[in-house]
């Protein structure tokens, strides 16, 4: 018998080339004892309507009405462990993954890929046989064995979250809706450092943006908070690119971090083996990144071979955050990570913003832009360990005003402190700020059990003015809590002229 030309269905990134029969005797219908012995299977037998429903002038939702009437009558814990998994008075074999299915087709009708096949109007619909030939690597065999079982059963089959990306991959491969819904759900709850990463890509390709929106925000929340080696080695280039460019992502004390938690990260894509703990990630990772320089001369790393791919993930960070800190910045020139000519242009341009300011007193920004804010306030964070009254200092840079910040049970609350100038800009005291406060709570899965922001705002000061910028009275917080802000200190339009 001839074999079909093959084709190939696709998926949300998913593939697999139509079914090859196998050459069977008289594969359009069963011989008349197979068709009797199927005929006492409990209301099971498929019938000529299910094999060629076309010859008798059937069309497909009245074999689909057929199937459903007959499938109620039987309970799903006889379907599921007599016919699925013992494979009693089966009338179709699945070859796939080196793997045999002795399965029914009345049952796999409710897959879509399947329905179409039991139409009639592909040659496979009069087979006993039918190969699978599954190319998308998400796709093992037990994935697929929990998909077929799902179409015996109206009960959700049993899927740990490490199973969820490949069961996802297989059902939305076959088109079993349910089995999709029941992924979605499971990932949803069950997000966290051994899923988020996985789930996330699970989710792009085969378009639960629910899920990855959640998933996303949860490695906002978490990539450097409550980081691990497991974490930092699964988050692949794209999503590192995403995570470091975003506003969102919350910085445990200050921009630097960001640079830090890069270097850590690209050190593990480079030794997926090393098993050290987190504490010794960063000792290694700037022994093994001085090693790399030792054989690398007048360049920086990133303009190296290897470091070529990593251009773009380290070009997301926000360098004028970053030299405003001396220790900072002999970090990055003596890492020689960074190339000097990405560097070159943010000196020049921060040293021309404190000579304006000092010679005109510039009183900082006047509208906020959210676009432009997304890619230019400076990130930063606190960590308060229990209840009490904290005061501390974000910003000691001249070129943006230092903060003094209290924290209390009752409110946050924001201070200019004194700063020497010279000139003009000491008779002018007053000065504006745009500022986003968020404070955040973690259960011990790091999931948000407490969020609340301030959302972005302009925030005008007199000198050695106080003010109160969110108010906690009536809120119930838990310890440890963690307060983070983004804060943009300078005209961003005077800033780009300079």
């Amino acid at each position: 018998m001839g074999l079909l030309t093959s084709r190939v269905l696709r998926c949300g990134g998913s593939s697999l080339e139509e079914p090859q029969p196998e050459a069977i005797a008289s594969p359009s219908r069963p011989s008349v004892s197979r068709k009797r012995k199927l005929s006492s299977s409990e209301g099971l037998t498929p019938s000529s309507e299910v094999h060629g429903p076309q010859n008798r002038g059937v069309n497909l939702h009245q074999v689909l009405n057929y199937i459903y009437r007959k499938r109620v009558k039987i309970s799903s814990n006889y379907a599921y462990e007599n016919l699925f998994l013992n494979g009693k008075d089966s009338d179709i074999k699945i070859l796939a993954l080196g793997r045999t299915w002795y399965l029914h087709k009345v049952f796999l009708c409710h897959s879509g890929y399947f329905a179409n096949i039991l139409k009639g109007i592909w040659r496979e619909s009069h087979s006993r046989v039918i190969r699978l030939v599954i190319k998308n690597e998400d796709i093992d065999a037990r994935s697929l064995h929990i998909v077929f079982g799902s179409l015996y059963t109206d009960e959700d089959l049993s899927i740990t979250p490490l199973e969820v990306p490949h069961v996802l991959a297989a059902a939305c491969l076959l088109r079993v809706d349910r089995v999709i819904r029941q992924c979605d759900g499971i990932m949803k709850t069950t997000i966290n450092r051994n899923t988020a990463c996985s789930y996330y890509l699970a989710a792009e390709t085969y378009r639960l943006n629910a899920v990855k929106t959640q998933c996303f925000e949860w490695l906002l929340h978490n990539l450097m908070i409550h980081p691990s080696v497991a974490l930092y080695k699964e988050v692949d280039a794209k999503l590192m690119y995403l995570l470091a460019s975003s506003s969102d992502l919350l910085v445990r004390q200050k921009e630097m971090d960001v640079y830090t938690t890069l270097k850590k990260w690209m050190f593990l894509y480079f030794n997926p083996y090393w098993n050290g703990t987190f504490m010794q990630l960063l000792d290694h990772a700037n022994n093994w990144l001085s090693t790399c320089m030792g054989y690398i001369h007048n360049i920086s790393f990133l303009e190296s071979e290897e470091g070529l791919i990593f251009q773009p993930v380290f070009k997301t960070l926000r360098f004028q955050h970053i030299i405003c800190d001396l220790a900072s910045t002999i970090i990055l020139e003596e890492d020689r990570l960074i190339p000097l000519h990405w560097l070159s242009p943010v000196y020049k341009q921060q040293w021309l913003i404190l000579l304006h300011a000092q010679e005109y007193g510039a009183t900082g920004p006047q509208t906020i832009n959210e676009e432009q804010l997304e890619e230019c306030t400076m990130r930063c964070g606190k960590r308060i360990p229990k209840d009490g009254r904290y005061t501390w200092k974000w910003s000691a840079s001249r070129l943006n005003f230092p903060i003094r910040v209290t924290f209390t049970r009752q409110c946050v609350i924001f201070r200019q402190m004194h700063q020497e100038c010279d000139g003009s800009a000491c008779e002018n005291h007053i000065r504006n700020i745009i500022f986003r406060i968020t404070l955040m709570c973690f259960d011990s899965n790091q999931k948000v059990t407490f969020s609340k922001t301030t959302g972005y705002k302009i925030l005008t000061f007199e000198y050695n003015e106080e003010q109160i910028v969110m108010n906690l009275d009536t809120e119930i917080l838990t310890f440890p809590l963690y307060i983070f802000g983004n804060f943009l200190f300078v005209n961003l339009a005077s800033a780009e002229n300079e």
